[in-house]
């Protein structure tokens, strides 16, 4: 975005913008906020930004046990729980699992061949480590460069941060660690399990809080598992 433009959109002078922009001027608290309401700033980086100018930050990270976040909370269980019985589960912004519903517990556990105790499981280490779930995984040449374009595109504000570069840096070599842009775009890329003589094969969807206010519920995510085909269709796990 040019520096014009920019303007414009956050309804301010080029000058001052510029004046920022060089160190020669001061902004003030309202005058941050509605520039990074014009570039769509993600909430916990507007805060950064805020605490940069020797402001206080505006918006909460409030955890999702407390109070306050009753209604996200039973907003979350009500989609995991209507999504039965195919699975579901509740990432935050690192892809670490908060929630899951019965059957996403049950075909984790299944996979893994340990009890399902699928709360903190980091999705992108399940899905990466040989000794969990990737030697499970029958089409991983084309799920591997997909879930890497993944973790690109979803990165709240578009960038991945410090922990998630940590986290492609411990999975993935050098050279593999970016998107992979040669993939093709296909309309879907289902992800296939195979284990013991069981396929089942999905794709997945994702809801996110509409107008979050507060930074943990802009970093929530829901992943809800669809049957790719019709022998998935009819699979339960019980």
């Amino acid at each position: 975005m040019s520096q014009l433009a920019l303007a414009h959109h956050a309804q301010v002078s080029p000058r001052h913008l510029s004046f920022v922009e060089s160190g020669r001027s001061t902004p003030s608290r309202e005058w941050i906020m509605g520039l990074a309401g014009a570039l769509q700033i993600p909430l916990r980086e507007r805060n950064d930004l805020l605490l940069a100018a020797g402001y206080a930050p505006a918006y909460r990270e409030t955890g999702i046990a407390e109070p306050t976040m009753a209604t996200i909370r039973a907003a979350l269980e009500r989609v995991l729980t209507h999504h039965e019985p195919y699975p579901a589960v509740v990432m935050d912004r690192h892809w670490n699992i908060t929630q899951a519903n019965h059957p996403a517990e049950v075909m984790f556990g299944y996979l893994r061949a340990t009890p399902p105790a699928t709360a903190s499981a980091n999705v992108i280490r399940l899905m990466f480590d040989p000794r969990e779930l990737r030697p499970h995984v029958a089409n991983w040449d084309e799920v591997a460069p997909a879930l890497i374009q993944r973790v690109h595109r979803e990165a709240v504000g578009g960038l991945p941060d410090a922990t998630t570069r940590a986290l492609l840096e411990e999975i993935l070599p050098p050279d593999r660690r970016g998107p992979d842009l040669r993939a093709p775009l296909l309309p879907v890329v289902p992800v296939t399990f195979a284990k013991d003589g069981l396929t089942v094969s999905y794709f997945s969807m994702i809801t996110t809080v509409g107008t979050p206010q507060d930074v943990t519920a802009q970093e929530l995510r829901v992943e809800s598992f669809y049957p790719a085909d019709p022998a998935t269709e009819k699979h339960r796990w019980a």
